[in-house]
């Protein structure tokens, strides 16, 4: 555990924020910066086939030390953080033995009060990681990343601890979606992988929403506004009467749970033309359609009121709900399960409010529950992790590869 904390502080010091904008593999070249660090790590742990390609890629194998036939497993996190905030010269600040209260960031004026956050609530005696109200912190992803070579190094060092092949993979771009876009699934070799990316201690989760993007384009006419009479047709009053036709009480906002929504995340307004961007998302596949056949409906209405072809809808879909490739192997769910156990961890089955590569390996032949970190409240400047929730973590994937290896032991009663 003792480089487990240095490993996350170095990390968080690359700038790895991927842009949606840029098409190409890695979207930002401090992704493949990172990784060539990555790389050099894994060599000097003395993991094998480590290998990282030109879309930024990152592979290594720990070979099993046992003498029988296990599965191999893989771990997998991803490299990149949210454009949503930024991640250069993020200077975290640690709070020793949290013991309730506001927390300052820095000199930024902001704060992490258990008003806003009540989980701070649960987190008394802890030692927390903020930011300093500037910056994400990236926790998501890099405390995945610090997690599993912290876990491998101590394999590594305790040989005594049996295990069967680890597989390690690391991905670029998860934060706009394309993290398993290119990813080797038979490169990698593993039967099944768990993605370290989740929240709080005990969360693990192999639900998630069907996720779909849906972009509402006005067409309107632009005339000089002096002559504009019977000729002006202003998009941006088209986009915004079909925002308003939108069920208000089915937003991020207003949902939880296993509850779907429609979120308005950009607009892009001019009197000629006018772009609503929406995802929708939904935990059933009927659900997720039931929503596109709504917009569409509504896309319909305004129409046949206005004119033919004013509005139109883009649909494309972006991943899938985990839940139907994962469920017919539950026991990699159960020896996750049992793993945190031992360690003393309560899971936490939930359904993922979002997605994660995980979702994608699991429709591309390789299921991908995902296991906690220890952070809260991703992807902003009131980011946070616990340096117990990430040392639980490191004990849960030591657990995982020791659990596996047990139960396809010649004879084991917990063979699967």
């Amino acid at each position: 555990m003792e480089n487990l904390v240095e490993r996350f502080l170095r990390y968080v010091t690359f700038d790895t924020k991927s842009d949606p904008s840029n098409p190409h593999c890695p979207s930002s070249s401090g992704q493949l910066v990172f990784a060539d660090a990555l790389k050099l790590e894994l060599e000097t742990l003395g993991l094998s086939n480590v290998s990282l390609d030109a879309n930024g890629y990152l592979m290594a194998l720990l070979p099993s030390n046992v003498d029988y036939s296990v599965p191999a497993i893989g771990f997998v996190a991803h490299m990149d953080t949210a454009p949503d905030a930024s991640g250069k010269n993020v200077s975290p600040q640690a709070i020793k033995d949290y013991q309730g209260g506001d927390i300052l960031l820095g000199s930024s004026g902001e704060k992490l009060t258990p008003e806003q956050y009540p989980d701070l609530n649960t987190l008394h005696g802890h030692d927390l990681i903020t930011t300093d109200g500037t910056t994400l912190l990236g926790a998501d992803n890099k405390a995945g990343i610090a997690e599993i070579l912290s876990a491998v190094a101590y394999l590594i060092a305790h040989p005594e601890l049996k295990h069967g092949d680890i597989c390690i993979g690391f991905t670029p771009d998860e934060e706009i979606g394309r993290g398993a876009n290119l990813f080797d699934v038979e490169k990698f070799g593993a039967e099944w992988a768990y993605t370290i990316d989740g929240g709080p201690v005990g969360e693990l989760e192999f639900e998630n929403f069907n996720a779909t993007s849906a972009d509402v384009i006005c067409h309107g006419v632009n005339v000089h506004p002096g002559t504009a009479k019977d000729k002006m047709v202003n998009s941006m009053n088209i986009a915004a009467q079909f925002q308003l036709m939108m069920p208000a009480e089915e937003t991020p906002e207003c949902t939880e749970g296993y509850e779907g929504f429609y979120h308005l995340k950009s607009a892009e307004m001019g009197v000629a033309r006018s772009e609503l961007g929406y995802i929708i998302r939904d935990f059933e596949r009927e659900g997720v359609e039931a929503r596109k056949a709504f917009m569409q409906n509504k896309v319909d209405e305004l129409n046949a009121r206005l004119e033919k072809g004013r509005v139109e809808l883009v649909l494309s879909d972006s991943y899938y709900n985990m839940k139907e490739m994962v469920e017919p192997h539950q026991h990699i769910i159960d020896l996750a399960k049992q793993a945190m156990v031992e360690c003393d961890v309560e899971p936490m089955i939930k359904p993922i409010r979002g997605g994660t590569d995980g979702a994608r390996l699991s429709f591309m032949g390789l299921p991908c529950p995902n296991i906690f970190t220890g952070g809260y409240n991703f992807h902003g400047i009131h980011e946070f992790i616990t340096i117990q929730g990430m040392e639980q973590a490191v004990k849960v994937i030591v657990a995982l590869s020791q659990k596996t290896a047990l139960s396809y032991q010649p004879h084991s009663s917990e063979h699967s």
